[in-house]
């Protein structure tokens, strides 16, 4: 059984929406501005959620405004497992956390009800003529300070531009904008990339892939395939990164626009069509007309440090994956060194803390997986590493076994560090070791204290847990703040 409306017109917020019957699958920001601007157009909107909010939450308050604007607000369990009886829907707009087993979806996909991410609506909500281009970036790590760094090069060339997606903005609020952008600099996930069908970016990238959400997809073999997807109808350029031959391999598979150039970034010295480093100068032999016998100077390495801090190599090629993607855009050299000096990273992603009787500490809460904690580990020559957490299924052993060189000792904490202790009696049994047992709000206080005691002048204590953080603190940032405080209590 089908639910027969056809689709295909609404490649634009003028088309046909009045009167299509869409159920929306989640209560967060990405739903709520799915539903919003589906009923502005005069569709017949329903939007599902599988918890009832709280009162006066921030769920709460989507949902008293949503049903002002007339949109049917379903909460409860059997609101989010079932299409409902009443009225099926001619679509389905699915929020980046519901997995495709999820059974409300199943059963949409069981009737041919079509199935599009927020994202994919986005991109059928752009205007008719004039539309921003987007450049799109995904990867395993790193993708919100590239798509962060993108924009602050992008708006260095004095363009109206903004990040959205997985990071921030939801991508149709900065589509439906009433001031319209320059350009987009959109951070893409697997779980949006998973639920996209028809966006064309101007420009994209991959910045790297190793195994995460499997759980999700499934499959590693489907986690790549939906990062891969990033390059799909891509018009200008497919930025790959010339030290993961996977994002190479999603290249040669993608199909394009004809006359879309593969572009890569490396940290070596760059070929024709690549940009990459010549004596710390941030080099361009890609988007220039004499690329086969000279380069443009995009900046230095040293326009990228901060608080006198090391720059990681990880920062210098999210560096040059932003700038290839300006360039593309046709942004001018002079941006996009202005645009990486005025650029502030987010909080807990390679954060200098302080420096202790010339011992650093950084914050690297943000290194949520293995593959994101080694891209850390590997910055630093002597590291007391701070590690543990809810690993998700991850292998920790190739992590462990290629840091254990450089580590001078290791404070573990949090649900799986037996998991990380293991490996470590196994990868770098002479490395001390101290458990941290404690779960309580002063755990962070004790992991600090062991951290500082194995630690010699000119060492880093690294807090990049490679895992999750939700055994212990409400997110990545707490868990990065409590670091903090633990660190300033030690030097008082």
């Amino acid at each position: 059984m089908t639910a027969g409306r056809d689709l295909s017109g609404l490649t634009h917020r003028d088309a046909e929406w009045a009167g299509l019957r869409v159920l929306v699958a989640g209560l967060g920001v990405s739903g709520f501005a799915a539903a919003d601007a589906l009923a502005e157009r005069g569709a017949h909107v329903m939007i599902v959620d599988g918890s009832v909010p709280a009162e006066r939450s921030a769920a709460w308050e989507r949902a008293r405004i949503l049903t002002i604007l007339d949109v049917d607000v379903r909460t409860g369990e059997d609101a989010s497992t079932v299409l409902p009886r009443d009225r099926l829907p001619d679509l389905v707009v699915t929020s980046p956390g519901w997995r495709p087993d999820q059974p409300l979806l199943v059963a949409a996909a069981g009737h041919g009800i079509p199935v599009w991410g927020e994202v994919e609506l986005a991109w059928r909500m752009r205007p008719r003529e004039g539309a921003a281009p987007w450049l799109t970036l995904t990867g395993t790590n790193g993708k919100t300070t590239t798509v962060q760094m993108l924009a602050s090069i992008l708006r260095a060339a004095g363009l109206r531009a903004t990040s959205a997606g997985n990071v921030g903005r939801p991508i149709l609020e900065a589509v439906m904008d009433p001031e319209p952008y320059d350009v987009i600099a959109v951070e893409l996930s697997s779980f949006q990339l998973h639920w996209s069908e028809s966006i064309s970016p101007l420009a994209s990238a991959c910045l790297n892939i190793a195994p995460d959400h499997i759980d999700w997809h499934g499959s590693m073999e489907a986690y790549w395939a939906a990062k891969a997807s990033v390059y799909a109808r891509t018009q200008v350029a497919c930025i790959y990164n010339v030290q993961d031959d996977e994002t190479r391999r999603m290249v040669e598979d993608a199909e394009v626009v004809e006359g879309a150039r593969a572009i890569g970034f490396t940290l070596g010295t760059p070929a024709p069509s690549m940009v990459g480093i010549v004596d710390d100068v941030l080099a361009d032999r890609a988007f220039l007309a004499e690329r086969a016998t000279t380069a443009a100077e995009l900046g230095m390495i040293a326009d990228l440090a901060r608080d006198g801090a090391p720059v990681p190599p990880h920062v210098v090629a999210n560096a040059l994956a932003a700038a290839a993607l300006a360039r593309a855009y046709g942004v001018p050299p002079v941006a996009v060194r202005d645009g990486l000096r005025a650029f502030v990273p987010e909080a807990h992603r390679v954060a200098q803390v302080a420096r202790l009787d010339d011992v650093l500490y950084i914050d690297d809460s943000k290194a949520t997986n293995p593959h994101a904690a080694a891209a850390s580990l590997g910055a630093y020559e002597r590291v007391v590493w701070i590690a543990g957490g809810l690993l998700k299924g991850a292998d920790i052993d190739p992590l462990v076994a290629d840091a254990a060189g450089r580590l001078r000792g290791v404070v573990l904490l949090g649900a799986d560090r037996a998991a990380i202790a293991q490996s470590l009696a196994r990868h770098a049994p002479d490395v001390p070791v101290v458990d941290i047992a404690e779960t309580d709000t002063g755990a962070m206080d004790a992991v600090v204290r062991a951290a500082a005691s194995l630690a010699h002048p000119g060492d880093v204590v690294l807090l990049a847990p490679a895992a999750a953080s939700m055994d212990m603190f409400a997110n990545y940032g707490a868990r990065g703040d409590a670091f903090a405080k633990a660190v300033l209590a030690l030097r008082r």
